[in-house]
């Protein structure tokens, strides 16, 4: 019995659409990271970019629980000294929320070239419009 290994040119690409109104920001970025990769499917190849194209819509309607909202810290720092800036959820969810959820599925993908490849395939966006409406994404629920 031989493994299985999915060539490049073997591979279909999907496009799915997700309404995160109402869900939870870390189970829903850990499904996320999930399609991305392609690990739903039954020919996953670790080292092929097997994952599915995903549109979020609603990303600003996003929550966590506890007291996530007012604890958690995201940092990034200008490349100066003295350069470390802090920013609160509930300050990322109100003026960019988009960000939220692609720094919880980018920590949930590979540090890799390929990591960075499936990234690119995640279209996030705050409200309920978006414009992949050609591309038919199947919504799915989580």
């Amino acid at each position: 019995m031989k493994t299985y290994s999915a060539k490049a040119n073997e591979i279909n690409n999907d496009w799915v659409l997700i309404d995160a109104k109402g869900l939870t920001l870390g189970r829903m970025a850990a499904e996320i990271a999930s399609r991305l990769r392609g690990k739903h499917k039954p020919e996953f190849t670790a080292h092929i970019d097997t994952g599915d194209h995903v549109v979020v819509i609603n990303a600003e309607s996003v929550h966590v629980t506890g007291n996530k909202s007012k604890n958690k810290t995201y940092y990034s720092h200008s490349g100066f000294p003295g350069g470390l800036k802090e920013l609160s959820f509930e300050k990322l969810i109100s003026r960019v929320p988009e960000r939220a959820v692609q720094l919880a599925v980018k920590g949930m993908l590979p540090k890799t070239a390929l990591g960075r490849a499936m990234f690119k395939k995640l279209k996030v966006y705050a409200g309920p419009e978006h414009p992949h409406s050609a591309q038919q994404p199947q919504p799915i629920e989580i």
